[in-house]
């Protein structure tokens, strides 16, 4: 591929617990860049960040951590339970995100394929550009039992997390490419996704 030629850019979304990292590592054993926006995210947020100023600001100096970081959970707890303090926090964030994955694929030419991997893809304003849309799905009880062990949290915590994911995640004739990843064997979700991946243009 020659270093002027834009890359095949895949966007990738899918509920918590759907198994939407697992789905990007195979992607990335296949070649592709992974655009990780949740660390993206993070990032902005941490002290010095972009974002950082803005959320004290909106959300107060109580989400501090004793060394003035955001803590996380904190902030978590508050926007999880209010859907209108959930968009204030995707307000400030996703201008900033969006703009560092485009500025990352500007800067990533050589690459045949590149991944944004987010989870508010429409909401972000960055389906539009993407190729090709990937959903990655699974049932309900499958995903509230796999957030519940990754975070270390009760049903009820993860109920509320499942009540302020994107719309677009209901609506599967948005996507070019839908993946039911109720797997039990890591072999059968990478054919899988091997399977769609050999059938893009690239």
């Amino acid at each position: 591929m020659t270093q002027n030629k834009k890359p095949f850019v895949i966007g990738l979304t899918g509920a918590s617990g759907s198994g939407k990292s697992a789905v990007a590592e195979i992607l990335a054993s296949l070649g592709c860049l992974i655009i990780d926006c949740d660390k993206t995210a993070h990032e902005n947020m941490a002290k010095g960040g972009v974002a950082y100023n803005d959320i004290i600001k909106t959300f107060g100096s109580g989400i501090l951590s004793p060394s003035g970081e955001i803590d996380r959970k904190v902030l978590g707890t508050i926007v999880f339970g209010d859907g209108d303090k959930l968009s204030k926090l995707n307000a400030i964030t996703h201008s900033h995100i969006k703009n560092k994955v485009w500025q990352i694929i500007a800067d990533n030419g050589e690459y045949a394929c590149i991944v944004i991997d987010a989870p508010l893809l429409f909401e972000a304003d960055m389906a539009g550009c993407c190729d090709s849309l990937w959903l990655v799905t699974a049932d309900k009880a499958t995903r509230l039992e796999r957030v519940m062990q990754r975070d270390g949290i009760d049903a009820a915590a993860a109920e509320k997390r499942f009540l302020h994911q994107s719309a677009a995640l209901s609506h599967k004739e948005l996507f070019d490419v839908v993946i039911l990843n109720e797997y039990k064997n890591k072999k059968e979700l990478e054919a899988d996704i091997k399977t769609h991946f050999n059938a893009l243009p690239i």
